[in-house]
């Protein structure tokens, strides 16, 4: 018994053992694939938050639009402003320079403030196609300015309209199908301003609001069958209107009857089809167009397009359709990947409602639709037509600013819920991205 050896006391005493390899721990499917993520904010500059394709293609059309406004107006500036052949240049410059204030302003800001305050957005601009109707500066029969000129409400009700509907379509999901919640809401709030704006009287401006809201409304699910009976309501309505506005009539008159003879349609659209036509491939070159000189109404602002295509010809115009086409590709990304629908909605609308003008003053150009006076987005020269267009890219690229923000900020709520995103009362575990704590938080 003595010689038996005794136990280890120690750790040191103990023999050695090989360490035996350790059993993988299984782990369910889902945790196996789940990404490992960095948890350490990052910090992102300005610069990496802007979307540079956006900023490119509104410079390059902004750009163009300068070189244009110059070339349709030194001689009537020439002549009528005692020599100053830049003076309308010069005012194109100042509207552009506030819009572009304006877009860094929005740039900045978080575009989900304009959600809390579409009602107030909405209110004012039925609070000024009211003072327009009341105090309007009437030109050529028709108010549609305040402020001398210089403010025409119904460019600022076509933002308005759309900040409005991205925030009610937005927060209705399923029930926009329904009669009740839906179509007869829609219709009673788009046509308030579509009358409204009408009444101006300002046709195409309601043909841009009625058609851009009717798109949106499709995308936030409305059925084909809503949209095709309020586009037939907007179109009877405008129907009945052309009845209290016989120019508008006549106008409607001419382009049908030019269906048939090219001599019959309106005096404007001649004169923009022989700015075409002598500019042919590859035009007279900047500045050498003579259409702008004699009879082409209008051509620092709705006939822009023709004084491109005859001093630029038709490559000059095909590339600036294609700029817009650029245009219209990146807003729809933008839209697709917001990460709420209120930043969806609101990224379509201002895309639709950009192509939407952009098509119709080159469709009256081109003598495929009646004469609208609809300016060329951010080519045409303008006031608020300009401010109210950099505005709305300006809210583009806070959509933009959102997106990637959120994308490389780590939600720790996110990656918990993702094993189980429903409860028993088939509620999410997670609130929508529209209603979180998180769109309190400012975009740095």
């Amino acid at each position: 018994m003595a010689d038996q050896p005794l136990p280890p006391q120690f750790v040191d005493d103990a023999p050695y053992e090989p360490p035996r390899p350790a059993r993988p721990i299984r782990t369910p499917a889902r945790a196996a694939a789940a990404p490992v993520v960095d948890r350490a904010p990052r910090r992102l500059t300005l610069w990496a938050t802007l979307d540079k394709p956006l900023m490119v293609v509104v410079s390059l059309l902004l750009a163009l639009g300068a070189l244009m406004v110059y070339s349709a107006t030194f001689n009537y500036g020439f002549e009528e402003f005692g020599g100053n052949d830049t003076a309308i240049l010069m005012r194109h410059l100042t509207n552009m320079a506030i819009g572009l204030v304006c877009t860094v302003i929005f740039t900045l800001i978080d575009y989900r403030l304009m959600r809390r305050m579409a009602v107030i957005v909405m209110l004012m601009a039925v609070s000024f196609l009211i003072a327009v109707l009341m105090f309007g500066d009437r030109t050529f029969g028709a108010r549609r300015a305040l402020i001398n000129g210089r403010f025409q409400p119904g460019e600022f009700s076509e933002l308005a309209i759309i900040i409005y509907m991205a925030a009610w379509l937005g927060s209705k999901n399923t029930r926009i199908r329904s009669l009740a919640y839906g179509f007869i809401p829609f219709t009673f709030l788009v046509g308030i301003v579509g009358v409204l704006v009408m009444l101006q009287p300002d046709l195409s401006t309601a043909a841009v609001i009625f058609g851009t809201s009717a798109v949106m409304f499709y995308l936030a699910g409305a059925d084909m069958r809503q949209i095709l009976i309020a586009l037939a309501i907007a179109f009877f309505t405008g129907i009945l209107m052309l009845q209290f506005f016989p120019y508008q009539l006549e106008r409607v008159q001419s382009f049908l009857d030019g269906l048939t003879d090219p001599l019959q349609t309106s005096w404007q659209v001649q004169q923009a089809l022989s700015a075409f036509y002598a500019g042919g491939w590859t035009g007279r070159g900047l500045g050498e167009g003579l259409q702008k000189f004699r009879a082409l109404p209008a051509p620092h602002t709705d006939s822009i397009f023709a004084v491109i295509g005859e001093e630029l010809g038709v490559l000059g115009a095909v590339i600036v359709l294609a700029m817009y086409l650029a245009f219209v590709i990146r807003g729809f990304q933008i839209a697709r990947r917001a990460p709420d629908a209120f930043g969806s909605l609101l990224a379509g609308g201002i895309t639709i409602w950009v192509a939407g003008k952009a098509l119709l003053n080159i469709a009256v150009m081109t003598a495929l639709l009646p004469p609208t006076g609809v300016p060329l987005p951010f080519i045409s020269f303008g006031g608020s037509s300009l401010v109210v267009l950099l505005v709305g890219v300006g809210l583009l690229l806070s959509v933009h600013r959102g997106t990637v923000i959120r994308r490389n900020t780590p939600e720790r709520k996110v990656h918990v819920a993702s094993y189980g995103r429903s409860r028993r009362d088939g509620r999410r575990r997670i609130s929508s991205p529209g209603r979180s704590r998180s769109d309190v938080r400012a975009l740095p």
